[in-house]
């Protein structure tokens, strides 16, 4: 009996992107569920299957619910072997682990702060200190991803960087990465949204300029 797989999800957004990215990894078929949060409606399926943050992404696995995109990527690559998406080695493991949580505890806040405040001084400082981490890793390790030669969890958690920034930043002309700043991060974007297995999921940019016009009250 084949496994039934389901995903509650939002086309434009990244943490929902973060789960496809994982499930197309490993080749899994699934029913990709649209939930319209237009006028922020929730429903009642997301609400039972995540009643404590009741967000999105939530994974339905043989009628199991799981929520949150770190964990549901950790749980996808636990069940279906294949292409792995988290490091063999205990250490190895424990790293890309503190990376995705810097990456949420850390970059995503500041991120969403800057653009909340309009490009505050003080607020832009503290995303690009947050942003020069991740580039001082990059080139640290050296490497074509933060996973190495392939992506692994660290590239899928920073996925809104990659993506969804680029897009946000011509809307609001409150540009934060520039290729003579950042020239490591900007080198691992394009690499990472190129990936076949990225670009095949990634919501159309023309959708996600519609969004933020809307939200931004950009014309």
């Amino acid at each position: 009996m084949a496994d039934e797989v389901k995903l509650y999800a939002f086309a434009e957004g990244s943490f929902v992107c973060r789960a496809k990215i994982a499930l197309n990894l490993k080749r899994i078929e699934y029913e990709n569920i649209e939930e319209d949060l237009s006028n922020n409606n929730k429903s009642a399926d997301v609400l039972k299957y995540n009643p404590v943050h009741k967000k999105l992404p939530v994974l339905l696995h043989n009628g199991k619910p799981i929520s949150e995109s770190l964990v549901i990527i950790e749980y996808i690559d636990d069940v279906w072997k294949g292409v792995p998406i988290l490091p063999q080695d205990p250490y190895e493991k424990a790293v890309a682990r503190f990376w995705a949580k810097f990456i949420d505890d850390k970059c995503m806040p500041a991120l969403s702060k800057v653009y909340s405040s309009n490009g505050d001084e003080q607020d832009i400082a503290e995303a690009c200190e947050q942003l020069q981490i991740l580039e001082n890793e990059l080139a640290v390790k050296g490497t074509k991803f933060f996973g190495g030669d392939n992506i692994n969890l660290v590239d899928i958690a920073a996925d809104f960087i990659a993506y969804w920034l680029g897009v946000l930043e011509e809307v609001t002309e409150i540009k934060l990465v520039t290729k003579d700043k950042f020239p490591k991060l900007t080198e691992w974007a394009d690499n990472f949204v190129n990936c076949q297995v990225v670009k095949e999921i990634l919501p159309p940019r023309e959708n996600l300029l519609a969004l933020f016009r809307k939200r931004f009250g950009k014309a």
